[in-house]
């Protein structure tokens, strides 16, 4: 069976032609970190309650995901608590904390029994000279050293979180990193596109570049130029040994890399060998969009109520009996469906797929079929809109 194609999917051969994987770097284990506990929290107008946090890291621990960053308990007892819960709750997955460079916020995360802490220290020009007035580059130098030093003493595994990493630099990063390793040596650095402004190219430059301080590297995007997940494959590709995400792409502003998409990518159009529930996406993901009270975009890839819709007759019949025809996937892998719209566009064969999806018996003549088209198409075109299913069980009324 290809690697592209095993019936339920069917992506392009060319992510496993030889000239394109001989060129790739990725590590023999990739690993997601979802932060919507965190990050995703940090979309403004978002709130998550206790049970909440503890019910979603539940989810994704049933998805697969390999490491869950909790919250951070600095923010407040509440949030404290929720991490406590989690780590407490006997999941498969890894559970981080998420603080800033304080020693007080490092024995918070060892308290709640968090395994690791997300460090966080600004890195770039920008942040340093406008939001850090005060930092030098020996006093960036200085926190992550005493930092990092401290979460490992406290036996904590300890991610160094520098961020606006993309746009530090590289100058003072060579400092920073070469002093950080041989002083603390975090057991990970983390690269952070903060304000979502590095493309997937440059990305990839990156990683290639931090590999020399032989620390693992993760990958950290937001999808300000609508690029998160792009940018989080070409770190994968460079040698990235974790990609951060969240849910439905939940984040500040424009969101993170979402990890639904980023699961689906890994498996499918990498073929890396991922304990994922894949059918359990659709249902996590619209779980977390009403916890959180943002609704999944119509169109958002592989969740969306839409995603797997026609409208156009010609290949209508394919949607339903053999979707890799119509898409890349059977929707079923994520616990979606496919879904015949009627409208403007739709077709002879538009109809006996529709009274299928309905459960209605098909027994129009050509004649009759055709009357039924000119009706959906002109109710269509008076709505400006698609056809509902109840406007079409009217006009096959009428037409019968």
């Amino acid at each position: 069976m290809a690697k592209w194609n095993d019936g339920k999917y069917w992506v392009s051969k060319y992510n496993f032609d030889e000239e394109f994987t001989r060129e790739l770097n990725i590590a023999p284990k990739v690993e997601i970190h979802d932060a919507t506990l965190r990050d995703g929290e940090q979309t403004p107008g978002v709130f998550m309650s206790t049970d909440q946090k503890v019910e979603i890291a539940a989810m994704l621990d049933e998805l697969g995901v390999e490491r869950i960053e909790a919250g951070m308990p600095a923010v407040s007892s509440a949030d404290f608590n929720a991490i406590k819960q989690i780590t407490s709750s006997g999941t498969k997955a890894k559970v981080y904390s998420f603080a800033r460079g304080m020693h007080e916020d490092i024995e918070a995360a060892k308290e709640c029994g968090a395994t690791g802490v997300v460090i966080e220290i600004p890195t770039s020009e920008v942040k340093l000279k406008y939001q850090f007035p005060k930092w030098d580059t020996e006093t960036l130098i200085q926190k992550s050293v005493d930092s990092c030093a401290y979460a490992k003493k406290l036996g904590l595994e300890t991610i160094y979180f520098g961020f606006d990493t993309c746009r530090a630099d590289m100058a003072t990063l060579d400092r920073l990193y070469s002093t950080l390793v041989a002083e603390a040596r975090p057991d990970a650095i983390g690269v952070v596109d903060t304000v979502g402004c590095c493309l997937p190219s440059a990305v990839h430059m990156f990683i290639r570049r931090l590999k020399k301080y032989g620390v693992p590297l993760q990958i950290h995007t937001h999808n300000d130029f609508g690029m998160a997940t792009a940018s989080s494959f070409a770190a994968m590709e460079a040698g990235a040994n974790v990609i951060h995400t969240c849910m439905n792409g939940l984040g500040e502003r424009t969101g993170n890399a979402a990890t639904e998409q980023i699961m689906m990518g890994m498996k499918l159009m990498y073929g890396l060998d991922n304990d994922y529930r894949l059918e359990k996406i659709k249902e996590s993901c619209e779980r977390v969009a009403a916890m959180c009270k943002r609704p999944l975009a119509y169109n958002a890839p592989f969740v969306g109520a839409n995603t797997f819709a026609r409208e156009s007759g010609i290949g209508i019949d394919l949607v339903k009996h053999n979707p890799v025809v119509m898409f890349s996937i059977d929707p079923a892998i994520v616990g979606n469906d496919s879904l015949v719209v009627l409208g403007k566009g739709s077709g002879k064969m538009s109809v006996p797929a529709k009274c299928e999806e309905l459960g209605i018996p098909y027994t129009l003549n050509d004649e009759q079929t055709h009357e039924v088209v000119g009706k959906i198409k002109a109710l269509a075109i008076e709505k400006q809109s698609t056809v509902t299913n109840e406007e079409f069980v009217k006009i096959l009324n009428e037409v019968k």
